[in-house]
């Protein structure tokens, strides 16, 4: 266990723990903070793999002070971890999720954060680009208090053997706010208002926030080409604040 200080606030990490699943142990990186947390954060990796940006974000929400925890969503295939320009083996990579499996690593994360006395109303979960996809069908499962998904993309056709998540909106039951750069090239700005205004039609609160001059990618900070520091700020910001709203 290392502790390291983020921010004002020293946080605990446990490099790597475990969790069982139907496929074999997964690996999840864990940071809580110095006192005993009342509510825990799950953040779901991008298409890339468990980053320097996924374990930096786990920490940065253990210093907010939730209990956070990132799941190995590559388990499977030996949680590899691929370079921002080494897009080919990510692709194959992303080809070999499904739903199922899916679904098996939610409920695998969940029960290791419900060992250590998080009711599921007391967990949130966020998520970046293939990992807002992945939040946004966790935030229908009925495990969740509450969601943020940033560039989360499969809004009008689906992902890994999930509907659309046009189709899935009207039945989120979790809290869900989602963060969308307008220069995303693969998440048209008429599919993020067609979300906006079906997900409003769900039980819960939702919300969507646009951000004109930002890119696909737009949080990650190892990625100048891409990186806006003012949306992701805002961003990060805003997810915070929501669960600070409706987690219990």
């Amino acid at each position: 266990m290392l502790c390291r200080r983020v921010k004002k606030h020293w946080i605990l990490i446990v490099p790597y723990d475990h969790v069982s699943t139907p496929d074999g142990e997964m690996e999840v990186f864990v940071a809580e903070p110095d006192s005993p947390a009342t509510r825990a954060v799950i953040v779901i990796q991008e298409a890339f793999g468990i980053t320097e940006l996924i374990e930096n974000v786990t920490q940065r929400a253990a210093a907010a002070g939730y209990f956070s925890v990132s799941p190995a969503l590559f388990h499977r295939d030996g949680a590899p971890v691929f370079a921002y320009d080494n897009f080919e083996p990510v692709m194959k990579m992303i080809g070999t999720l499904h739903a199922e499996g899916l679904r098996q690593d939610i409920e695998a994360t969940i029960a290791f954060l419900e060992v250590r006395g998080f009711s599921r109303s007391q967990i949130g979960m966020t998520g970046f680009c293939m990992g807002g996809s992945v939040t946004f069908y966790a935030a229908t499962l009925g495990c969740l208090g509450a969601a943020a998904s940033i560039y989360g993309g499969g809004l009008a056709s689906g992902r890994f053997g999930f509907p659309p998540l046009i189709e899935l909106a009207p039945v989120l039951d979790a809290p869900w706010i989602g963060f969308f750069g307008d220069l995303d090239g693969g998440i048209p700005v008429a599919d993020v208002e067609q979300l906006r205004v079906v997900a409003a039609s769900s039980p819960v609160p939702t919300s969507i926030y646009r951000y004109p001059d930002a890119q696909h990618g737009f949080h990650c900070d190892a990625r100048p080409a891409v990186f806006d520091p003012a949306a992701a700020s805002d961003a990060w910001d805003k997810t915070l604040r929501w669960f600070e709203t409706y987690l219990g």
